[in-house]
């Protein structure tokens, strides 16, 4: 991780992931058909389960819809996908509501404009590496790693360390 100054918190509840440039390289590919795929990183995806087997929710957030996210997203068993979010934060609110935390209990990961608010709301921001400079300057810490190619592997790594370092009962 490079960049900011602080240190990932041990008490994170909630890990929630913007889709499009974070879980993926930016890129869809739309057919002529007007079919959309995407590319996932199954090294992501292993990071995912491990967090959520550590107790650790899981949430994206997208401002677009994609039936290749619902259905990555339901294999990772990820239950809180919230697509079409016009209102990035209104969404996070509903999130954190629904799960019963607070927003310092959370971290977000994102990469363009759209995610500054959720970003500046959240306890603690990550930038991808690909990330505009805008959403760099913001977050508190910056992958080493580009977003389809092991971004969230590594934030959940982080995650997964942090943790360990404070026995549940500490937390």
């Amino acid at each position: 991780m490079n960049g900011g100054n602080r240190q990932l918190p041990a008490n994170v509840r909630l890990a929630a992931f913007d889709v499009d440039g974070v879980f993926t390289d930016g890129r869809f590919y739309l057919s002529d058909d007007g079919v959309e795929t995407k590319a996932f990183s199954t090294q992501d995806g292993f990071g995912i389960k491990k967090l959520l087997a550590a107790k650790i929710h899981v949430a994206v957030i997208s401002s677009r819809k994609s039936q290749a996210v619902a259905v990555r997203m339901s294999e990772l068993g990820v239950r809180h996908v919230i697509q079409g979010a016009s209102d990035k934060v209104a969404a996070f609110e509903t999130i954190l509501a629904s799960l019963q935390l607070s927003a310092d209990d959370c971290v977000y990961v994102g990469d363009d404009v759209p995610d500054l608010p959720v970003l500046k709301r959240a306890g603690f921001a990550i930038a991808v590496a690909n990330a505009v400079d805008e959403v760099k300057k913001h977050c508190d810490i910056t992958t080493r790693a580009a977003g389809g190619y092991g971004a969230v592997r590594e934030v959940c790594e982080l995650l997964l360390s942090a943790c360990a370092s404070h026995p549940p009962g500490s937390r």
